[in-house]
């Protein structure tokens, strides 16, 4: 497991540090990561999923994982199973702690009864728009609800009501009774309960009142003894309200740390959002290679390892920032430099025939696995008369700089010979569908006896060897750094974030099923698509290409 750097989490280990030397929490560390399951975690939720679990790993304490299932009509258990998987992926481990806030509804219930009692709560017939309308400003004081000075029977009359399923959605609410002036507007009455007839995933019908977050949060803070409950900076303003309902109740109190959520250029970070573009069929799902979400970008040939270093290096601070998403792309180089076998793979094969080479031979031909790593070994790949090489590398009319193949020029095989071509063969359209080549036999490995230099080195497929496959390259989903700019995310779609070659060759040795992600040599790294694989042909996703080429794309495209 990695560990979170230490200047990247400063602010909360001083804290924390304080905290152990002070003895505030009988030097305990508990902390949680508390998604709501209304849809699948995104890089943001990462970096608190990191945070949150390398803290407690640090400090040799403990981290709950709780689903903050509120609202049973935006939540489904696909949504839950995808969550503890994406946790799990990353590679962190909640034990015994898996919690539910539906696992507190009856003890949150209870509090909310002690609020009435001791006249700090009430039940309110305004609508939603009502209390949204009479909340008031950051400048002007917000109104009292015509409902605000009930008597305690009334209102604990009414609230048991509301439970039994007496009244129709948004007929009555119970808010707190804090302070219509107060200047931060979350204590400003807020609602603690609204009225939901909807079936939860794990209580059944047995409520029809489902607690609001800022009520149930602290709660089950409280409730499981947590320490430090660490939270995204949205959730500043709300502290207040946080400590006023727990100190209210006179229980348990952790400390909230807020701290800056996670934001990346070209991306969206809504769930709400990324749920229209699932529902919209903008892509294909969640799991989209496209997606930010983490099971997408594990589709995709993200690894854990270039997650957590990712968010390692962005750090923890107490700004908001937006992270340019090369450095996600360049942390995924890095692993992948370091793990990913090299192989061959022609994206777009042109056939090159060696007539020179004996009709019928094949030999192998020994090439490094992975040059950073020696413990990888080599691997035999087989050469014959017949090759593909990419499209791209030869050119009938080539210009001065272009090193590769071109009429009368001559270039290296990877691994292989030296090759000169001397003639093409074109269809009635006037494409070139085929090259002829003679090759040097002198030159096995790639070297001349001669001392003679090339430029050029092509990667290539022996024909009667080559795998079919199906190859998908990805770019990014938005044309525009900021998606949202103009409030219309769906206006910067990039048309081209996918592009799918069908007719692809790879080397024999990605059959292996032991392997998924490789580094196709000068193409880029990239994963075998587990999920269509396995209907009956082989499918890769580029994960990344091996240098960033966005803003050559981008150029291409007058942007």
């Amino acid at each position: 497991m990695n560990e979170i750097k230490t200047e990247a989490v400063n602010f909360i280990q001083k804290i924390i540090d304080k905290d152990n030397a002070s003895g505030k929490w009988d030097n305990r560390v508990h902390t949680r990561f508390p998604p709501e399951p209304n849809g699948y975690l995104h890089i943001g939720h990462a970096k608190s999923i990191c945070l949150n679990f390398g803290l407690a790993e640090k400090n040799n304490g403990k981290c709950n994982l709780r689903f903050d299932d509120t609202n049973p009509v935006k939540e489904e258990e696909e949504y839950i199973q995808s969550i503890i998987d994406d946790v799990k992926w990353l590679g962190f481990d909640w034990e015994d702690r898996l919690f539910y806030a539906s696992d507190y509804f009856d003890q949150m219930h209870d509090f909310a009864v002690q609020l009435i009692q001791d006249g700090n709560a009430y039940v309110c017939d305004l609508t939603g728009d009502e209390i949204r309308e009479t909340r008031g400003t950051l400048n002007e004081p917000g109104t009292e609800s015509p409902f605000r000075n009930r008597s305690v029977d009334e209102n604990l009359d009414f609230f048991n009501r509301m439970m039994k399923g007496e009244f129709g959605n948004g007929e009555k609410v119970l808010r707190a009774k804090i302070d219509m002036s107060n200047p931060n507007l979350n204590m400003r009455d807020p609602v603690l309960y609204r009225i939901l007839h909807a079936s939860h995933h794990r209580t059944g019908d047995k409520w029809c009142i489902y607690p609001m977050y800022d009520w149930a949060h602290g709660l089950e803070d409280s409730i499981e003894q947590i320490t430090h409950s660490i939270c995204t900076l949205e959730f500043e303003d709300h502290r207040p309200l946080y400590d006023w309902y727990l100190d209210q109740l006179g229980v348990y109190h952790p400390h909230q740390i807020e701290f800056a959520r996670l934001n990346l250029n070209f991306t969206i970070m809504s769930k709400r959002k990324l749920k229209q573009l699932v529902d919209e069929n903008h892509v294909e799902g969640w799991d989209d290679p496209r997606m930010p979400t983490i099971s997408g970008l594990r589709r995709r040939g993200y690894t854990p390892e270039s997650i957590r270093n990712f968010v390692e290096d962005v750090g923890v601070t107490k700004r908001d920032s937006i992270i340019d998403v090369i450095r996600l792309e360049n942390a995924l180089r890095e692993d992948l430099n370091k793990r990913a076998p090299r192989v061959m793979g022609v994206l777009n094969p042109l056939k090159v025939v060696i007539t020179n080479y004996p009709d019928g031979e094949t030999e192998m031909l020994e090439a490094i696995n992975n040059p950073e790593d020696p413990s990888a070994g080599k691997r035999e790949i087989p050469f014959s008369r017949e090759i593909f090489i990419e499209k791209s590398d030869f050119m009938e009319d080539p210009p001065r700089k272009f090193f590769r193949l071109g009429p009368g020029r001559e270039v290296r095989l990877r691994y292989a010979y030296f090759i000169t071509c001397h003639d093409l063969i074109k269809n009635g359209n006037g494409e070139i569908v085929e090259l002829r080549c003679t090759y040097d036999p002198e030159t096995k490995g790639g070297s001349a006896p001669d001392g003679r230099k090339v430029k050029g080195t092509l990667h290539w497929v022996s024909v009667p060897h080559a795998v079919n496959a199906e190859i998908r390259l990805y770019d990014r989903l938005f044309l525009n750094e900021n998606p949202d700019k103009g409030g219309e995310f769906l206006q910067n779609l990039n048309s081209e974030s996918c592009k799918t070659l069908s007719n692809s060759k790879l080397e024999p040795s990605l059959t292996d099923p032991e392997n998924c992600t490789y580094q196709f040599e000068r193409n880029g790294y990239f994963i075998k698509d587990e999920k269509d694989s396995n209907r009956g042909k082989l499918v890769f996703n580029r994960a990344v290409s091996l240098r960033d080429s966005w803003a050559k794309f981008l150029k291409q495209i007058g942007k």
